[in-house]
């Protein structure tokens, strides 16, 4: 995609209690906005959902008088439950997810015990796109590159001048994503990343989460030539052997995030809890000794 397109702005939201970034990607010459990896709190401890990150977007959605036509989800995360059924129902917007959710939501069906009806197949996102799947954003073109590696559904968002990784790829300092979740693989991993780093240089990148090593104050945008130059993981010269290793062994140290359970089993479903049972709660599950 030349760069000699329309360039969208970008707004970035971070979520300082998950570390998450949202973005509000916006075509400045027709209002179109996308809306990508938005957040719904919630307390593992009291199991209390909240809306105080997504609220703070639709707020600035509103401010500025946007048109949000799309909510898209980079993969099923790990670290946050999404907000996008609170997002959706106060400013609209189709959803959207890589088309291979539906392995990810079969790898989790069983072990979540979900009810006989729900459907392994996607169907609860309106649009599942297909690797190089193009789109537009008013007059800016998008294209969504099948990411995988990190999950088999990961995606990458390719809006303008902008490309959108999900956990793929850290800040330069921080490096790659995880590979040991279900159908996650490092071989596959340096294959995508490879893939986004073939973009252009100047290409801005954003990325979905930041966990601030040493300390230093959150940042989510980088370039692809500052991550071929500099990523402490995959910069250039790192061959695919390297990095299986590296990665192999850097996820044997790491403990499983703290909101793995909920989040998952929310977000397969496009960001709605459970059906409530016949008391009227709604109960999330927790599998033990499978994880």
């Amino acid at each position: 995609m030349s760069l000699s397109h329309p360039l969208p702005t970008v707004e970035a939201f971070h979520d300082p209690d998950t570390g998450t970034v949202t973005y509000l990607v916006t075509d400045p010459a027709t209002g179109a906005a996308a809306v990508i990896d938005p957040v719904l709190d919630y307390d593992p401890k009291a199991a209390r959902t909240g809306t105080r990150s997504a609220d703070a977007l639709i707020a600035r959605v509103r401010e500025t008088g946007v048109r949000v036509e799309w909510l898209l989800e980079t993969h099923v995360h790990a670290d946050h439950l999404s907000g996008m059924p609170h997002v959706r129902h106060a400013l609209g917007g189709q959803s959207g997810i890589g088309a291979r959710i539906d392995a990810v939501q079969r790898s989790f069906k069983d072990m979540f015990a979900f009810e006989r009806d729900f459907h392994p197949d996607g169907s609860q996102f309106d649009r599942r796109f297909a690797d190089d799947e193009a789109f537009a954003l008013g007059t800016v073109p998008a294209r969504v590159l099948h990411t995988p590696g990190h999950t088999p559904a990961c995606v990458s968002y390719l809006i303008g001048d902008a490309v959108f990784v999900g956990d793929t790829l850290f800040m330069p300092d921080s490096g790659t994503a995880r590979c040991d979740f279900p159908g996650g693989d490092p071989a596959t991993l340096y294959r995508s990343i490879r893939r986004i780093l073939a973009l252009p240089k100047e290409t801005r990148m954003f990325i979905c989460h930041d966990y601030r090593p040493g300390g230093r104050p959150a940042a989510w945008e980088t370039t692809v030539g500052e991550q071929r130059a500099a990523n402490i993981h995959i910069h250039d010269g790192i061959t695919e052997a390297e990095f299986v290793a590296l990665r192999t062994a850097r996820d044997r140290t790491l403990s499983m995030p703290v909101l793995m359970i909920p989040a998952v089993q929310v977000n397969i479903r496009a960001g709605e809890l459970p059906p409530p049972a016949a008391n009227g709660v709604r109960y999330l599950q927790i599998p033990v000794n499978v994880l």
